[in-house]
């Protein structure tokens, strides 16, 4: 699923086509996603402008005066900013017809995105137990260390948790674990706090690299001007089972963990 960069990457993109204009209409082609769209938004949005989008964990929030649209691209979605004559194709669920003449277009063929509500002076239930943004000061070794403090969960497992930090996905956390040094399976209450400080600024430098890069390519994400991202590229372990290492040459391996690909270096990472 689009991770914490190709979304941001998607605020970005569509801050100049979207940010300070008015909603005329919205339309709804199916009464859900994957959960119930509230068919009051198509009565609440139009005639409201859209002063403000904000990225929280993989969630973006288009703000206007009486309230926000809560928008995630689940495993395949996308947005794009089109013009409205262009028709809509199967996998297009939504609309937002701007004052520009254009539409903010969601497209998702697999149906796990969410277009929801959330009232003025409210936090909507999915962003209330959300921990700190990997990119804020907030974040840093000594929260990660503290956090971590008598935890046997794998630290992979641990960093991925959305209540310890938002938005590291599977292949930003490889990427982090990889250029810290630690073994995908070490547990979190064994990582010291030194390792911790290493792991917290490699999330933020891995992270920041890849939103100035658009992201990564890797299952369907394209950025909202219809490029891909091309930190892809750049991956030093995700996806690489089998190939050297960039470091010491070792082969890369991959295991299960959580139901997810794990890929590290057995060499490298301990």
């Amino acid at each position: 699923m689009p991770e914490l960069p190709e979304v941001e990457t998607t605020r970005r993109g569509l801050l100049p086509h979207v940010e300070s204009h008015r909603v005329l209409a919205v339309t709804l082609r199916r009464p859900d996603l994957r959960w119930p769209v509230p068919t009051a938004l198509q009565e609440i949005l139009p005639g409201q402008c859209i002063t403000r989008i904000e990225r929280r964990a993989k969630y973006l929030l288009l703000h206007t005066a009486v309230g926000s649209a809560l928008i995630h691209l689940g495993m395949s979605g996308s947005l794009r900013v089109l013009a409205s004559s262009l028709p809509a194709g199967q996998h297009d669920h939504y609309d937002l017809l701007l004052d520009s003449g254009r539409v903010l277009r969601y497209t998702d063929p697999r149906r796990f995105g969410c277009l929801l509500w959330q009232a003025p002076g409210t936090l909507h239930p999915l962003l209330a137990t959300l921990g700190p943004e990997p990119l804020s000061a907030e974040f840093d070794g000594d929260y990660l260390w503290h956090r971590a403090h008598g935890r046997s969960a794998p630290i992979k497992t641990f960093l991925m948790d959305q209540r310890i930090v938002v938005g590291v996905g599977n292949i930003y956390a490889a990427e982090a674990l990889f250029a810290a040094a630690i073994h995908p399976l070490r547990g979190a209450g064994r990582v010291s706090r030194a390792r911790c400080a290493a792991l917290a600024d490699a999330v933020k430098r891995i992270l920041g690299f890849a939103i100035a890069h658009g992201g990564t390519t890797l299952r369907d994400f394209i950025s909202p001007d219809g490029l891909p991202g091309y930190f892809e590229q750049e991956l030093s372990v995700y996806g690489r089972a089998g190939q050297p290492c960039k470091v010491c040459g070792h082969a890369l391996r991959v295991i299960a963990l959580g139901q997810r690909s794990s890929f590290y270096c057995p060499h490298c990472q301990h």
